[in-house]
């Protein structure tokens, strides 16, 4: 069971945008209330951002492996790799999104949530397509159309309906990139190794724009990626040979 879920994880959370998007329409968007509402559909929101990511159109293991941090000896499987793609989007994730949906009240817990949404937008939409060279990757879509006006919608509800409240929306930034730390940077740190990381499966590896960037790979193109100073960082000799022994 657990393998599989490993392996199919994202399906899954499409399976469970599914029933959510059943629940609150017939129940939820009637009975929770606003913030409530709202922080549903963010993690909802995110699900996407996940399937868009690694099933349809997929490919984001290479975009951001190969192509944003220019890893070339082993881009399967470093410095992101399936087992720590599996915790972070999961379990940390998941977590980081669904607590502050039981605590709708506590404005700055639930305005870091959203906000963590709304970091993809640079991400995505910036950074990732610079080094793509494109208008689009795998995960903008949910960012630009779901994401962020949710969060933008959140940040409006808060200001309006409760302004006594709206100075936590402040304490909303420092809140989502501590959630960010906690969810994606810490598991790479820890998890990363270029030798018995756990590759990804083909079909997740090469998805949007698959071709070109094993062409890429493979000597068939002129380009080459250019690795960037954080891959520099993960790289380093002494931080490598310690995640090795943490994996015997």
């Amino acid at each position: 069971m657990m393998r599989f879920w490993k392996r199919n994880w994202y399906y899954v959370g499409g399976v469970l945008f599914v029933l959510l998007a059943f629940a609150m329409g017939l129940w939820g968007s009637t009975h929770l209330p606003t913030a409530q509402v709202i922080l549903v559909f963010s993690w909802m929101a995110m699900l996407v951002h996940q399937f868009e990511e690694y099933a349809w159109p997929g490919g984001f293991p290479s975009i951001a492996n190969y192509m944003g941090l220019g890893e070339t000896e082993a881009p399967e499987r470093f410095p992101l790799n399936a087992r720590q793609c599996f915790v972070s989007n999961v379990f940390l994730c998941y977590a980081t999104y669904i607590v502050p949906v039981f605590f709708p009240d506590l404005v700055w817990l639930a305005a870091g949530q959203v906000m963590m949404g709304l970091w993809q937008l640079p991400a995505h939409g910036i950074i990732m397509n610079r080094r793509l060279g494109s208008v689009y990757n795998p995960g903008l879509f949910a960012t630009v159309f779901l994401q962020t006006p949710i969060a933008v919608y959140y940040i409006w509800h808060v200001c309006t309906t409760m302004p006594d409240a709206a100075w936590q929306l402040w304490l909303g930034i420092p809140v989502s990139l501590l959630g960010l730390v906690i969810a994606f940077l810490i598991p790479i740190l820890v998890m990363r190794d270029r030798e018995n990381g756990e590759p990804f499966e083909l079909e997740e590896m090469y998805g949007y724009r698959g071709e070109e960037i094993r062409a890429i790979r493979e000597g068939r193109s002129g380009e080459q990626p250019r690795p960037v100073a954080v891959l520099k960082v993960l790289d380093r000799p002494g931080v490598v040979a310690r995640n090795r022994e943490r994996s015997r």
